[in-house]
């Protein structure tokens, strides 16, 4: 539908609008009837559209995410689980190896002590034994040394006594050889 066509004092042809005829054409009664038969007839179409594809399309998509985030968080959950029951486990074995490494090592211990003391004591029992053996030669020694002592003691005084003497004697010798 076209719009009329005035002609102004120029000369010059112009389209009216019908704003120009009698105001906005959405206020404009005449037409209302069709625009309310497209409104409700877009109304029914979008409606049927977002409640049969859009919308059964938009549940599904939501379900899968809410159900692929629950078995993801249901699957960390049960590997969290199951790693700290790992982890409890290996703890326990670190715990146990501990233990017997701290029981070897005493073990060890004791045998290296208890062997040296055993080797302490031999070393102790040949010491003491060469110091009996040298006590005895010892003994023997100072026994002969004594049996030898009056003999020594004799010679010695007489030693002593002949250098004392001696000198006296040659003094008293040459003292009655002058007279």
């Amino acid at each position: 539908m076209a719009a009329p066509e005035t002609t102004d004092t120029h000369g010059a042809t112009h389209a009216t609008t019908e704003a120009e005829s009698g105001g906005l054409p959405q206020f404009d009664t005449s037409v209302w009837g069709g625009q309310i038969v497209y409104l409700l007839f877009l109304f029914v179409v979008l409606y049927l559209l977002i409640s049969r594809v859009f919308a059964p399309r938009l549940r599904r998509v939501i379900d899968e995410r809410a159900d692929t985030i629950s078995t993801a968080v249901a699957t960390a959950r049960a590997v969290q689980a199951e790693a700290a029951t790992q982890a409890a486990a290996a703890k326990a074995e670190v715990d146990q190896a501990r233990a017997a490494s701290r029981r070897v090592a005493s073990e060890a211990k004791a045998r290296v002590t208890a062997e040296a003391d055993t080797r302490r004591a031999a070393e102790e029992a040949q010491v003491n034994a060469r110091i009996e053996a040298a006590e005895a030669q010892i003994a023997v020694t100072r026994d002969q040394a004594m049996t030898h002592v009056a003999a020594i003691a004799a010679e010695t005084a007489d030693a002593i006594v002949a250098r004392l003497t001696a000198p006296a004697v040659a003094a008293t010798k040459s003292a009655k050889g002058a007279v």
